[in-house]
């Protein structure tokens, strides 16, 4: 059986014995206006129980002159991660995302973006960039489409770690959220829990958030379970709504601090600084300082 890869004239061999995922439980950001825990009653990986401090080598020192370039390595054995990114539209911070990779402040790779609008921006640059495109989900519109359980399989076909939902307005299915536990983000350009679920998406976030008189606003990225913007915060980021705000100025001073965010988190999935608290709450650890978490 295979899934093609849409619009790419690839294909994407489904396997017949995928490798078990890693259930990972790491994320981070460098917001200013985190709060922070000691280090106590934290599910920590194995990776840096070993050690008090994660050290990252100078990835300048690491980078070779051939094709191997990219393929850098932590002193603590952190493997380079696989991600895939799913959008709907013109993919900004997917953009944001791949450029970090490619200049080494995330640890990983974009191995394939998934969309339902073959045609949008965020697929034209996946092409222009190499990237596979697969096209989820499959529609009586769509019928190239994947099925979920053939997306799972796509998707562990090329090894993805991590899922990264920028912009993708369909709901996730059930398939693929047990397939990675703990391994699929969202961002929403609002301070969630306010202005989320069904329907909030895009310009109507900011119009709702003028409209109710706030003063703050900003983005969200939280881990993904089965509805809308309910899943455990992971990271936000505070920015002011002015008083002759439109919605277009709000949304392009969110859309700022959403690139930066999203890159932030991506660092941290990949470098395995997402810990979960005893009590369900995902926090991330501090690259510069170790015992610090926001």
């Amino acid at each position: 059986m295979e899934a093609k890869s849409f619009l790419s004239g690839s294909t994407i061999p489904l396997i017949q014995n995928p490798r078990k995922l890693p259930s990972l439980s790491f994320a981070q950001s460098h917001s200013h206006l985190s709060a922070s825990f000691r280090a106590h009653k934290l599910l920590v990986p194995q990776s840096l129980r070993s050690s008090r401090r994660l050290e990252c080598v100078n990835f300048a020192e690491k980078v070779k002159n051939n094709d191997d370039k990219y393929e850098k390595d932590f002193d603590s054995g952190i493997k380079k991660k696989s991600l895939a990114v799913f959008v709907s539209g013109g993919g900004s911070n997917f953009r944001s995302i791949h450029a970090a990779c490619l200049a080494g402040s995330v640890y990983g790779d974009v191995v394939v973006l998934v969309t339902n609008k073959p045609d949008c921006g965020g697929a034209e640059y996946a092409r222009d960039n190499s990237i596979p495109v697969i096209l989820f989900p499959k529609t009586k519109d769509e019928p190239n489409g994947l099925s979920p359980d053939d997306l799972v399989a796509a998707l562990r076909e090329v090894g993805v770690d991590f899922i990264l939902l920028a912009g993708y307005l369909k709901l996730i299915p059930m398939e693929l959220i047990r397939a990675y536990p703990r391994s699929i983000v969202n961002i929403h350009p609002s301070l969630l829990p306010a202005f989320g679920g069904k329907g909030y998406y895009g310009m109507k976030v900011h119009k709702a958030v003028i409209a109710s008189g706030a003063r703050y606003s900003g983005p969200t990225i939280h881990f993904v379970d089965e509805h809308y913007d309910t899943g455990r915060i992971l990271a936000q980021r505070v920015v002011p709504v002015l008083w002759n705000d439109t919605a277009e100025d709000l949304a392009a001073r969110v859309l700022l601090e959403e690139h930066r965010l999203y890159v932030d988190v991506a660092s941290a999935l990949c470098e395995e600084r997402v810990v979960w608290r005893e009590d369900g709450v995902p926090v991330i650890r501090s690259k510069e300082n170790p015992d610090e978490f926001s």
